[in-house]
């Protein structure tokens, strides 16, 4: 299957799990889709690229030239980014269902999954942020 091909099916699976979190928050159906459907769904994806194309690839992980060459080739480019995408939705349906425990409304949370399926880790400190300004602990 093309590549291209491959990053257009990741990607709108992600984003289908982020419309899911964002508009369905509390439909259980559309959560476990979200949640772990879609997130176990790109990560097999993500595994068969790993299998097929990581032991040939040049680069590493030890320094930043190293990652660099890495992903300068487009199937581990590929991988990188089906990485992110599977990540970072598990992370968002995790402030989804953290949110609902800790009785944070859903549209102050909306924000944050935001800047999480954008921006990762900045999305995870803004749900942390609005977890401590509404009292809670940071607890895991």
């Amino acid at each position: 299957m093309p590549l291209d091909l491959l990053f257009s099916i990741a990607s709108a699976l992600a984003t289908l799990g982020w419309l899911l979190l964002i508009v369905l928050p509390r439909n259980r159906p559309a959560h476990a889709i979200a949640s772990i459907g879609i997130p176990l769904t790109i990560a097999a994806l993500y595994l068969v690229l790993i299998v097929a194309y990581f032991p040939s690839a040049k680069g590493g992980f030890f320094s930043l030239n190293d990652v660099s060459l890495l992903f300068s080739e487009r199937e581990v480019l590929l991988a990188g980014w089906i990485h992110y995408l599977a990540f970072d939705l598990f992370i968002g349906a995790w402030e989804t269902r953290d949110s609902q425990a800790h009785h944070i409304p859903h549209l102050l949370v909306v924000p944050c999954l935001l800047l999480t399926f954008m921006l990762g880790p900045i999305g995870l400190l803004a749900y942390f942020l609005l977890r401590t300004l509404r009292g809670q602990t940071a607890k895991a």
